[in-house]
């Protein structure tokens, strides 16, 4: 299996930095980052038809707006933490796009039009996306899982996984919740060249990752 990569895309963008775009066969992704705290944004297009949805609107309405136009079908949030919602009420004012969260997350989200909930499917043009909860980060953290049907799969994980490890928890019962999630969810239903896209910082790989599962877990973080 084969994806096509634009030339240059290395998954690395920095804060209000050029953005990047990956296409695959039927997706385009556009990933850029925004704020001191260098959030990642995604803009996904399907290429068919050119319908758009854009996972995290963290910050900077006005850059956020510049790269995705004002014809958004929806904004998906992955989690309540201020970080990833401060551009959503405005982003959603300036395109009247739908906003889609977790319900466990979504009273915290400045602004909520339809919840999702694990497993649900979102269809943008010909191309389409799966909700995945995870739970521990945020009791309403979610993941969106496009499978290539002519590649390997795409995951946006939010700050449930990154590169050495899942995301930050509070205590040893909400990290046993997300690290059960992310191999029993992500894993073990994952082959090893699946992307994984996460809320800030580099993007990484299932294989790349999936041998240091029991370190994490020994670690206990």
């Amino acid at each position: 299996m084969t994806n096509h990569v634009n030339s240059g895309y290395t998954g690395h963008v920095t804060p209000e930095g050029p953005a990047q775009t990956r296409d695959l066969a039927g997706l385009r992704i556009t990933k850029f980052s925004v704020s001191a705290m260098d959030n990642n944004c995604y803009l996904l297009e399907d290429r068919g038809t050119g319908k758009k949805i854009l996972i995290d609107a963290a910050a900077n309405a006005e850059r956020i707006l510049e790269v995705t136009g004002t014809d958004l079908e929806a904004v998906i949030t992955t989690h309540r933490h201020w970080d990833h919602v401060r551009a959503l009420q405005q982003v959603i004012e300036a395109t009247g796009a739908e906003s889609y969260a977790h319900p466990d997350d979504a009273p915290e989200v400045p602004v909520v039009t339809k919840s999702v909930t694990d497993g649900q499917r979102i269809t943008l043009g010909s191309c389409d996306l799966q909700i995945i909860h995870l739970v521990g980060h945020t009791p309403g953290s979610i993941a969106v899982k496009y499978d290539d049907p002519e590649g390997f799969s795409h995951i946006w994980s939010g700050d449930s996984l990154f590169p050495g490890g899942v995301g930050k928890t509070d205590g040893p019962e909400n990290f046993t919740s997300l690290v059960d999630d992310v191999e029993e969810k992500i894993f073990n239903l994952s082959t090893d060249g699946t992307t994984v896209y996460p809320g800030h910082g580099d993007d990484t790989t299932i294989g790349k990752e999936r041998p240091h599962l029991y370190e994490w877990r020994k670690r206990g973080w």
